[in-house]
């Protein structure tokens, strides 16, 4: 299998967790939570990661609703994906990330490392866990 370097986003309002894999593209690892200020910012501060990382693809969660569709958080992220894989110039591919947020939290706890007051950790984890999805689907689907 090809060396692989992406950086999964886990994208809100106020913050985006960001992760990293290591080459092999099996383990997807935390590496920081951007406070989000202005457009600009995001994209100077994600550049900065790209380069350092050699990164050469996004993976973007996707809030779908409980129900599968769209709706207009996910909306939001799409529009927000496209100008910074625009600024960055870099593709990116989304997965569901429908419980993301819930799931870091619990694994935080189980870890002794939650505090609610730490909203940057369950970020970082979130965009952990999006990446490491990716990471396990498109090792399956390798093996199709």
């Amino acid at each position: 299998m090809q060396k692989i370097s992406a950086l999964g986003l886990d994208v809100g309002k106020k913050r985006i967790g960001v992760a990293g894999c290591d080459g092999t593209g099996l383990i997807a690892t935390g590496l920081t939570t951007i406070e989000r200020t202005s457009f600009a910012r995001d994209v100077e501060l994600l550049k900065q990661l790209v380069e350092e990382r050699e990164a050469s693809l996004l993976v973007v969660g996707l809030p779908y609703s409980m129900n599968g569709t769209i709706g207009f958080q996910a909306q939001q992220v799409q529009k927000f994906a496209t100008r910074l894989s625009a600024a960055l110039q870099l593709p990116v591919e989304y997965i569901d990330e429908r419980l993301t947020s819930i799931e870091a939290e619990q694994q935080l706890k189980e870890l002794k490392r939650f505090s609610s007051r730490d909203k940057g950790a369950i970020d970082r984890r979130a965009a952990t866990i999006i990446l490491q999805q990716w990471l396990e689907q498109r090792r399956f689907n390798s093996y199709q």
